[in-house]
């Protein structure tokens, strides 16, 4: 009987360990945001493609690793000054530091071990990958985050961060920053306006709860999808601009840039079909649109490149 219960009792240790363990994981994924961090990492690797001449592997390899602790520190930190807000909303309320799963402390350790080893990493690349992978993680943290309590401007000040990958991979390949890169800049810099108030329209009362201002003039209005809008129409025109060769060793055949000015106008047509009807559905729709955009045209670039 005393061996049954001690089997017993140590099955239920090791289904504890176990779980503390999955536990564990989950919350390092949930602060460092890994499938967001994977994401820029893909960005990151396209942009690397298109700027190299002869790819290195070595270089892709330090470029996935720096670019996944880069993100992963400026989302630890977001979730260190954000903890009181991210209590007061449904999305965001278990998450391991509001549910305290997990203390400032652990977070705060995470959070600069990221930051140092991916901006050590991205300088064993170049200096300039170090300096612009810094310049993110300190914007990100120390405007955008404490300016979304404060101003809807907050939305273009995390825009810079945010469209950094995309022009670091071509900057890992040449180590310039030059057109090339600043296009690549400006493409992911005005894709992230009708991402993000996609996202503050469908969001917008949890926001609005906690005090954060993420919407344009702070209203879930047609003048917000105005804006989303104009937005998505300077996208386009800036991903369909090296079709014109006016973007240095960056262009595109032009049958590739009717194609991305179609994945443009898909966005387009649900802009136009929120501002007819303010439904969230439609905000849904333009959101995931965004989302499918942002993944398809790099690789579209990636293999125009490849049949020049």
């Amino acid at each position: 009987m005393q061996k049954f219960l001690n089997n017993k009792v140590s099955t239920v240790s090791t289904i504890q360990d176990k779980t503390s363990i999955k536990v564990l994981f989950s919350d390092f994924k949930q602060i460092t945001k890994v499938g967001l961090s994977v994401s820029v990492v893909f960005t990151s690797i396209t942009g690397y493609l298109l700027g190299a001449d002869k790819i290195n592997y070595t270089t892709i390899l330090l470029l996935a690793i720096g670019g996944f602790f880069m993100v992963g520190a400026s989302n630890a930190f977001n979730q260190i000054i954000e903890k009181d807000i991210d209590a007061l909303m449904q999305r965001t309320k278990n998450r391991p530091l509001p549910s305290k799963r997990m203390s400032v402390t652990t977070a705060m350790v995470i959070a600069i071990l990221f930051t140092i080893a991916g901006i050590a990493i991205l300088y064993a690349i170049n200096p300039k990958c170090a300096l612009f992978g810094a310049v993110s993680i300190f914007l990100y943290t120390s405007a955008y985050t404490p300016l979304k309590a404060i101003t809807p401007l907050a939305v273009f000040v995390g825009a810079i961060p945010g469209a950094i990958p995309f022009m670091l991979g071509w900057v890992a390949a040449t180590g310039q920053f030059g057109v090339e890169a600043g296009f690549l800049f400006m493409i992911q810099f005005f894709w992230q306006f009708p991402h993000f108030w996609a996202i503050g329209w469908l969001q917008f009362e949890e926001y609005n709860k906690a005090g954060l201002h993420m919407l344009p003039m702070d209203k879930k209005d047609k003048g917000a999808v105005v804006q989303i809008i104009f937005y998505t129409c300077v996208m386009i025109l800036m991903s369909i601009a090296p079709v014109l060769k006016v973007t240095g060793n960056f262009y595109i055949y032009p049958l590739t840039a009717v194609i991305i000015l179609l994945l443009g106008i898909l966005m387009l047509f649900y802009g136009i079909k929120l501002y007819k009807s303010e439904e969230n559905i439609d905000a849904r729709k333009l959101m995931l649109a965004s989302v499918f955009y942002i993944t398809i045209v790099p690789i579209i670039y990636v293999v125009d490149k490849f049949l020049h």
